[in-house]
């Protein structure tokens, strides 16, 4: 009897661990959603961005878009775009100047 009760208890550890699991990996996936909707709404922000622009002071839209993203979405985007084209085999940039 003991061992089927060391049983079940091992048996509901693991089923908490799985759906933990699964409850992170919907998290992550639902956050990475959100990173990729607010980084769409910085579009109202091209016009001040691109080489050539002679208005640089972006519009309140702009700012309400760039004010609405999470510190951490522009961040790891940052990131990982900085890595992009090492892995393609690419040059690294260099935007010091």
């Amino acid at each position: 009897m003991a061992g089927l009760k060391s049983l079940v208890y091992l048996s509901s550890k693991a089923a908490l661990l799985v759906l933990l699991i699964a409850l992170a990996a919907q998290t992550q996936k639902a956050n990475a959603q959100n990173c990729a909707s607010e980084l769409t709404n910085l579009n109202v922000c091209a016009p001040f961005v691109v080489p050539g622009v002679t208005d640089s002071s972006p519009s309140a839209d702009c700012c309400n878009a760039l004010q609405s993203v999470d510190h951490d979405c522009i961040c790891n985007t940052i990131r990982i775009s900085a890595r992009l084209p090492s892995q393609c085999n690419l040059p690294r940039l260099d935007c010091a100047n």
